[in-house]
């Protein structure tokens, strides 16, 4: 994958399933459309979890990059 540059990080190490969709969608919220936001988690759920809720709110997942049990998953706001 590319080097993606994120507008906004967020950083849900530490949470489990719901709550880094759950800041996810708050964090989203807050941004313009066609921004790109960067979620850090270690939740390994984020890997299935991430790509559904992307494609139930119509949002654009990017794709994920996995190093040392931590994960960084992109997603672009498209409305």
């Amino acid at each position: 994958m590319n080097e993606i540059k994120a507008d906004i990080s967020l950083d849900t190490v530490g949470l489990y399933y719901p709550m880094p969709i759950v800041k996810t969608a708050q964090a989203i919220k807050k941004m313009e459309i066609g921004q790109i936001l960067e979620v850090a988690a270690d939740d390994e759920g984020i890997k299935t979890d991430m790509p559904s809720w992307c494609e139930m709110t119509g949002q654009e997942y990017l794709g994920l990059k996995e190093e040392d049990g931590e994960y960084r998953v992109y997603v672009r706001r498209l409305k």
